[in-house]
């Protein structure tokens, strides 16, 4: 059963908030969020098409036309392992020098509120589980991702700076893999679980006697379902005041071998599961520890992992055809 613990708070009323990224998945959902919880929100989302915030004019431009008090910033240039490893330079540059300048022109703009989000892409490769927030220093992160992790990581440097020098109100969170309606379905892009969700119900149309899987299947996971994640987000802006990351996760862990097992059964695709060990698994375990945004702005995710997963098989078989004819 699923109680999303909307904000009673009149915090959103009568505000402007720019969100980048707004059109992207996790940002359309946050969207719908943020007019539901605000009586007058008024919502600006810079699309790429009009404002390259890669280029500090367009950035200044956004900020005049949107007057923002609150800026929450998602747009990331980001894919799967297999796009990570054909764009380590394109992923660094773009994600630090959009968030970077992102930050600097918010904070001469006299923006109230700026929240960052970060990636757990940022943890050291072999960070203990469950990953604690004091880790994430604690060495390099896992190769095939690193340089879009180091350039997230830079923006939390960027924001304990920027809170000592200026006293500016910005805070990080990391939200672990999302998953749900409206995720990348696209198999040259997309992350693991809407991957397996197209070629499971692809091989079932086909009658397919079987489908490949990236890696050994050993790797374990953490997802938050999308819904979860935006009112995290959003219960974060209003609540939390300091630049210490915050995790955002559902606590739960699950193998690769598991989680596309369930998706086949969720599915109802009953071939074989072939796993192709010649391409990477990526970080050995991921699971985190999300104690920290409990206790400081009480907040837990709600929706059980199996009912999350029957909503985006369900979305994703309503919407196939748009979604391949795009």
């Amino acid at each position: 059963m699923t109680d999303w613990h909307h904000s009673t708070t009149d915090y959103w009323n009568t505000k402007s908030v720019m969100v980048t990224g707004g059109a992207g998945f996790l940002g359309s959902h946050l969207v719908d969020e943020l007019e539901r919880r605000g009586d007058n929100v008024d919502v600006f989302v810079p699309r790429s098409d009009e404002y390259d915030l890669r280029e500090k004019t367009d950035i200044q431009r956004a900020l005049r036309d949107s007057n923002p008090d609150i800026v929450l910033h998602l747009a990331a240039t980001v894919g799967g392992i297999g796009a990570n490893r054909e764009n380590p330079g394109r992923y660094f540059y773009e994600n630090a020098v959009m968030g970077i300048e992102l930050l600097e022109q918010a904070r001469q703009f006299g923006v109230e509120k700026f929240t960052i989000l970060g990636t757990i892409c940022s943890y050291p490769k072999h960070t203990p589980i469950p990953f604690s927030e004091d880790d994430l220093y604690e060495g390099y992160p896992e190769e095939t991702n690193a340089p879009y992790g180091i350039a997230k990581k830079a923006l939390l440097t960027q924001s304990r700076a920027y809170r000592k020098q200026y006293d500016f109100n910005s805070i990080y969170l990391m939200p672990v893999n999302l998953y749900g309606p409206r995720d990348n379905f696209d198999l040259e892009t997309s992350h693991v679980i809407p991957a397996i969700i197209r070629k499971c119900v692809e091989a079932r149309e086909r009658g397919a006697d079987s489908i490949t899987a990236w890696g050994t299947g050993k790797p374990t996971r953490e997802f938050l379902y999308v819904k979860d994640a935006a009112d995290g987000i959003l219960t974060a802006t209003e609540r939390y005041d300091e630049s210490e990351p915050i995790n955002l996760g559902s606590g739960m862990e699950i193998s690769i071998r598991d989680l596309v097992e369930t998706i086949a059964d969720t599915t109802g695709f009953e071939g074989d599961i072939e796993w192709d060990t010649s391409k990477p698994d990526g970080q050995p375990r991921r699971r985190l520890d999300t104690s920290r945004a409990r206790q400081r702005f009480n907040w837990t995710a709600t929706t059980d992992f199996e009912d999350g997963l029957k909503r985006t098989v369900e979305w994703y078989e309503q919407h196939r055809e748009a979604i391949l004819n795009d």
